[in-house]
């Protein structure tokens, strides 16, 4: 009786489509209005999407509906739509199908006792409540991770462009940093130091910290170990421009990089000495 009547239920608004479509624009008078910019911006045709998810809601395919729900968050991330939007969309669309489920109950007779009836309309109701709720889960879960990568990536990308590598002569290169150094910047530099000199053969790498006022203990253990790592290359590692603060820190935390890089006052006095040298 159960798959019956969702069949049923399913091929009767499918039978009232356009007045199902002109019933939820009546209901989501904000995305009404933007339905075709985001057809145009996204391909995203909402009201085709709309009847998809439904058919799903009403005949309880789970599967099917988180794989939609997913695939929404993605497109609405991707094409930087807002949330809000969905939130009025997707709670139109509930309380359309229930007006169009009232309906169907009002033209339809079950031949069942008030018990049977009342057992039915529950079971009805919580599957087409929790589908819906199933799908704003995955829908936002699936947005938030998507827009989390895309933010990682660009977050990246400025990271490495903030670690200019800055070849002087055909061994020599400059590498000025400026700015705070976390733990995940650490982490960009030391890929960034590493991978590029060995493309670009760089035997002596002049880092040039004048830019930076404070590391934190955990920052400065990890730039030691990077200082051990472009030593490890073959490379030669020469650091100027530690500022008093920060040197005050290394002394108290007893870390010294005089194992892995030599240390001179200036960057520029130390461009001069290799260049009077070349």
């Amino acid at each position: 009786m159960e798959k019956q009547q969702q069949q049923e239920i399913t091929e009767y608004i499918i039978r009232h489509r356009e007045e199902f479509q002109n019933k939820l624009l009546s209901e989501a008078v904000e995305v009404a209005g933007k339905i075709h910019d985001i057809l145009q911006s996204g391909n995203i045709d909402l009201l085709k999407n709309a009847e998809k998810m439904v058919k799903y809601v009403v005949k309880g395919k789970e599967t099917e509906l988180i794989s939609f729900a997913e695939q929404e968050g993605v497109a609405w991330a991707e094409h930087s739509l807002t949330l809000t939007l969905k939130l009025e969309w997707v709670h139109a669309i509930r309380r359309t199908i229930w007006h169009y489920l009232f309906e169907y109950d009002q033209q339809n007779t079950h031949g069942l006792s008030i018990s049977e009836y009342r057992d039915s309309f529950f079971k009805m109701e919580m599957r087409i409540n929790d589908g819906l709720d199933k799908f704003l889960n995955s829908f936002f879960l699936s947005y938030s991770a998507y827009k989390d990568e895309l933010i990682n990536a660009q977050r990246k990308m400025v990271e490495h462009l903030s670690v200019p590598i800055i070849p002087i002569s055909p061994q020599i290169a400059v590498l000025p940093l400026i700015g705070v150094i976390d733990v995940y910047r650490i982490d960009t530099i030391e890929e960034k130091v590493l991978t590029d000199i060995s493309k670009m053969k760089v035997r002596t790498l002049i880092l040039d910290l004048s830019g930076i006022t404070d590391m934190d203990i955990e920052v400065i253990h990890h730039f030691q170990r990077m200082m051990s790592g472009v030593s490890l290359m073959g490379c030669e590692a020469v650091i100027t421009g530690l500022r008093a603060e920060l040197v005050r820190k290394m002394i108290h935390l007893d870390v010294s990089f005089d194992e892995y890089a030599s240390t001179k006052g200036t960057l520029q006095q130390t461009l001069t000495d290799y260049f009077q040298e070349l």
